[in-house]
């Protein structure tokens, strides 16, 4: 496949750059490098630590998957929560539909829960009729999962299990709110921010599942930095008003002052978390449909609160100000957005340290495994073991569409 063919090069140079994982890295490990000098003003880097964490990180990893077995970190893991089949739930209702129209279906699903994904907050619950209680991603996970079973999000009766534009232009904050059980009692962080992601999400593809016949239409192959790019791209515009460069929404991007004047393009370092957990998780339904997602070490990892929770509460994060894990901050305040980085910085790190001591190359282990592993669980259980519900070190304010 050519280089960028799954995207359209009508953005300028600068643009097109920060949609690229290579500058998601460059910019980062510029933050690491000073973070490493002393240069940062937030936080101090020990390296020292690092291998505390490639413990905690085996630790969690061997337990899950002895044989080391390692899937790929994506929704899809999430959706089979608690060790319920859900999947197979699914599979079993699209029996009868083609190969491609199963692959649009599940596309649909994935890219409706991960937009849906962002940090609930700390009180939210969903309870699972005649089943469990989850709470945080799994719940979302789940409640995302069934409100799709219920054909929520698809404007045909006939054929519930999709998503399209007519039933998500159309979704009420009320009934959003219902299929996620949000009351006074069950708050959510981010409800409208959601919403908001709904709504753009119908003014920019006829159904999410069109991704399928988008990536299928170039060939049985796609570089996974290309498939971000297209995800970039079509979703761009679905993105609550954040930094501009040539008059493109630039989403999930923010600038250090370490890196220049906070107004110029040097000091924008892109993350672009969400959309790099949907890329990641739309893998497994675009291989289901023939076409092999490759070069998946071309993503970085994700800079979320359970990956950067890990990095800060094993010391390797030291928050110069005690005080900062005592605020909640908004992922723009250049605290959040240095922890972040560090964070994208450092799991290249640990990646290479994990796969040295188990002996594996990164064909074997790609990045996205070592968080499946790994990382993220990694992040969770430390913080268990520190506070209360798991309440992660570094709190930041969920709007629903970064976190």
């Amino acid at each position: 496949m050519p280089e960028h063919s799954l995207s359209r090069p009508d953005v300028s140079p600068a643009v097109a750059w920060l949609r690229t994982p290579a500058a998601i890295r460059e910019r980062c490990h510029q933050l690491l490098d000073l973070g490493l000098a002393g240069k940062l003003t937030h936080f101090r880097v020990e390296p020292s630590r690092l291998p505390a964490v490639v413990d905690a990180v085996l630790d969690v990893t061997r337990e899950a998957y002895p044989a080391l077995d390692i899937p790929l970190h994506s929704r899809w893991r999430h959706f089979d929560a608690g060790g319920v089949k859900r999947v197979e739930e699914l599979e079993s209702r699209l029996r009868d539909a083609t190969p491609q129209e199963r692959a649009r279906a599940k596309l649909d699903l994935a890219v409706v829960s991960v937009l849906l994904d962002a940090g609930s907050g700390p009180r939210w619950r969903y309870r699972e009729q005649g089943g469990g209680t989850w709470a945080r991603s799994e719940g979302l996970a789940v409640a995302s999962f069934r409100m799709f079973m219920d054909g929520v999000f698809s404007s045909d009766p006939d054929w519930p299990l999709r998503a399209d534009s007519e039933a998500l232009g159309r979704l009420t904050r009320e009934s959003l709110a219902r299929g996620l059980q949000v009351s006074d009692s069950n708050p959510l962080d981010g409800l409208e921010g959601r919403l908001h992601l709904m709504h753009g999400l119908s003014k920019v593809l006829p159904r999410p599942g069109a991704l399928h016949d988008i990536v299928v239409a170039q060939g049985h192959s796609a570089r996974a930095s290309e498939l971000l790019g297209l995800v970039l791209e079509l979703l761009g515009p679905i993105w609550p008003g954040r930094v501009m460069v040539d008059a493109v929404n630039l989403g999930d991007v923010w600038p250090h002052s370490a890196l220049g004047p906070v107004e110029s393009v040097d000091a924008l370092v892109p993350f672009h978390k969400l959309s790099q957990w949907l890329t990641y998780s739309l893998v497994e339904p675009l291989a289901e449909a023939g076409v092999r997602v490759v070069e998946l070490d071309g993503l970085t990892g994700l800079p979320e609160y359970r990956n950067g929770g890990l990095f800060v509460d094993l010391g390797v994060l030291v928050p110069r100000d005690a005080g900062l894990t005592q605020q909640v901050l908004h992922p723009s305040e250049e605290p959040i957005v240095e922890w972040r980085a560090l964070t994208v910085a450092l799991l290249d790190r640990v990646a290479a340290l994990v796969r040295g001591r188990l002996g594996m190359s990164n064909e074997e282990l790609p990045l996205g495994k070592v968080l499946q592993g790994g990382t993220w669980t990694a992040g969770r259980k430390v913080a268990a073991e520190l506070r209360p519900g798991g309440v992660p070190p570094i709190r930041v304010e969920s709007d629903g569409t970064v976190f």
